[in-house]
């Protein structure tokens, strides 16, 4: 019996470089697991749709299909875009076995992606010296995501032994520029940005705009195509793999 199809469920963005790097990653999971059949799709602005994707797995015979959401938090689109498409699907194609696992989430892995990520920046901007962090996030409406980033931004502080605000690039406080300057307020002057964002984008880009206006040393790249972030989309394409066997 042949596994269930993957497809790995991306936002999507205007900015091109978005939807390259789910691309890249994506090909960094059939890397991984060449046995499995694997496709990117978005919710929108870019293509290909997930319907589309859908259509053109069920055509080439697939009745059974796993959909790993690449989002971070539980915000709006976890909760309501994502199931409001595969409720769709299911009922354009009778007989298909479709499920959407859990969202990527804040996995304390994605730390070190974080680490990787810095060290270029710092590398790049010829940094030796940190006094501060800033752990910048889209954001959310939903109170819950966000101290989500906030619980993540503590555990990241605790590791370096270094003070971490959670920032914000849209929707709630502080936005970056505000949380370098509180901690340039308190006589701090190497202050770095990390993007806790999974691919380039206007709220990125944003962000990083804000915080070297406000004296940010060094801003980081989103985490990207790491292969953390594969083994995560392949572990929980594993759990729902495994709910969809029949009991």
């Amino acid at each position: 019996m042949a596994a269930p199809a993957l497809v790995a469920l991306a936002h999507g963005s205007r900015d091109p470089r978005s939807a390259r790097t789910i691309t890249t990653l994506v090909d960094e999971v059939r890397g991984m697991r060449p046995d499995l059949r694997v496709e990117q799709a978005f919710l929108e602005l870019s293509k290909p749709s997930f319907q589309t994707v859908v259509d053109r797995l069920v055509k080439a015979g697939h009745d059974e299909i796993v959909v790993v959401p690449l989002l971070l938090t539980e915000a709006y689109h976890a909760k309501v875009d994502v199931p409001s498409a595969v409720a769709e699907a299911a009922a354009r194609h009778e007989g298909l076995r479709i499920r959407a696992t859990s969202i990527l989430g804040l996995e304390a892995c994605f730390l070190e992606v974080l680490d990787v990520r810095m060290r270029e920046a710092l590398s790049a901007a010829r940094v030796r010296e940190l006094d501060a962090l800033v752990l910048a996030a889209a954001g959310s409406s939903d109170a819950l995501a966000n101290q989500a980033v906030a619980r993540l931004a503590r555990v990241w502080g605790a590791h370096h032994k270094l003070p971490v605000t959670a920032a914000f690039a849209s929707s709630s406080p502080p936005a970056t520029g505000e949380a370098v300057r509180a901690f340039r307020a308190e006589g701090r002057r190497h202050i770095a940005v990390a993007s806790l964002f999974l691919a380039p984008g206007f709220l990125p880009d944003r962000a990083a705009e804000l915080a070297l206006e406000a004296g940010a040393i060094a801003v980081s790249a989103p985490l990207g195509a790491h292969p953390e972030v594969a083994r995560t989309i392949l572990a929980r394409y594993a759990v729902g793999a495994v709910e969809l066997v029949p009991v």
